[in-house]
């Protein structure tokens, strides 16, 4: 008698302690710090008048006390750059770590994208988004598209991120095949992640790209949570939303805003996160 209600206890007692320790991870979830997404593409450091303006995106990046920073157009060690590297001077200036994927070796250095992080980077690789048949651009050069992907070291948990920038052309015909290649890459790691899908999708609200992956259970931040008309291109006066932050399970967007500066030719979107239990 004495066994069986000592066992019934127990399992009380168990039942209780698997109770609060829900309780408490969904308050530890709730109550952890925001983190803040900027989503930014640089012009290899340029404005649209062709000033240089490097320095004044690092002190954006700076003001907005962004944890997480998705760049795209990056140069290292370029000629029409100084034959400097971007990632690593932007890293120097905002006192954060990097990773950098390569798409296009480009006068006589590297362009591509890049991932500025306030926690360390795990893990990074570029993975290659192909199309068919090969896009054959003027001259008879070819720009490779990929999705830069990193573990970051988030406190609380990592953050898995896909950095991307896909084609420009006037249909969606290789941006269909590219928006696939990024979806199939995050859906591997997806269940069980947080996970963000952020870049330069070259596409509009409505666009087959997005209807493509939005239909795969991504959210858009800024359509979840934003003010204003989120346009981010061009930088002067911008009449197009094409720059995106998408969002997994595991986030509740709080806030969304398409910042107003002309460093680049196009305008950053900043995007304010909560962690919520998965």
């Amino acid at each position: 008698m004495r066994r069986g209600v000592t066992r019934g206890a127990r399992m009380v007692l168990l039942a209780a302690l698997t109770a609060v320790a829900g309780s408490c991870a969904h308050l530890a979830a709730a109550g952890a710090p925001d983190v803040r997404v900027l989503v930014y593409n640089i012009h290899a450091g340029w404005d649209a008048a062709g000033k240089a303006n490097l320095d004044r995106v690092a002190a954006h990046i700076r003001e907005t006390h962004a944890d997480i920073v998705l760049l795209q157009e990056v140069d290292r060690f370029t000629t029409r750059s100084g034959n400097v590297d971007q990632v690593a001077l932007l890293a120097r200036a905002t006192g954060m770590r990097s990773a950098f994927g390569k798409t296009l070796d480009y006068q006589g250095g590297e362009y591509g994208i890049a991932i500025l992080s306030r926690w360390p980077v795990r893990s990074d690789t570029l993975i290659p988004l192909r199309v068919e048949p090969p896009q054959q651009r003027a001259g008879g050069r070819y720009e490779p598209r990929g999705a830069l992907y990193a573990v970051l070291a988030r406190p609380g948990g990592d953050v898995h991120v896909f950095n991307t920038h896909i084609d420009a052309s006037a249909d969606d015909r290789y941006r269909l095949q590219e928006i696939r290649g990024v979806a199939a890459a995050a859906a591997r790691v997806r269940p069980g992640a947080r996970v963000l899908v952020g870049g330069d999708l070259n596409a509009t609200p409505g666009s087959g790209v997005l209807t493509y992956i939005l239909g795969d259970n991504w959210r858009d931040a800024f359509g979840e949570c934003g003010a204003g008309d989120g346009l981010t291109y061009p930088a002067n006066t911008p009449v197009k939303r094409i720059d995106y932050l998408l969002l997994s399970s595991g986030w509740h967007c709080r806030e969304a805003q398409v910042l107003e500066t002309q460093a680049s030719d196009h305008r950053p979107l900043l995007v304010r996160l909560a962690a919520v239990p998965l």
